[in-house]
């Protein structure tokens, strides 16, 4: 069985990867004397981070460039192929309302 191309690590290596991210967050935000009942619901799940991590990934090798709508499906879509164990997460993620695009409203507070 051959990998796809655009594949860089297994799940089990992101995951980790991610949980450290996460362990980081918690860390920080802990050590600035937030509350975490207050914050622990707003943070992404392991699988939710790996998805936004491969997201980014695929912006910086696009040079930067935001996706629009459509490009920000294809992405997405892209990486549900990839690893199929993400599919649940990728398509919530799609869904409706803030919970689920972070991306678009991290990148609005982002613009001038």
């Amino acid at each position: 069985m051959t990998e796809s191309p655009t594949r860089r690590a297994s799940l089990e290596v992101l995951r980790a990867e991610a949980a450290d991210e996460l362990a980081v967050l918690v860390q920080e935000r802990l050590l600035g004397g937030e509350d975490p009942w207050a914050f622990m619901e707003e943070l992404p799940s392991v699988d939710e981070l790996v998805v936004f991590l491969l997201r980014a990934d695929e912006i910086v090798e696009s040079g930067g460039v935001r996706p629009d709508e459509a490009g920000n499906f294809d992405v997405l879509r892209r990486i549900a192929l990839d690893y199929p164990e993400l599919t649940p997460i990728v398509w919530g993620l799609l869904g409706d309302g803030p919970k689920y695009r972070r991306w678009d409203l991290l990148a609005d507070d982002a613009r001038p």
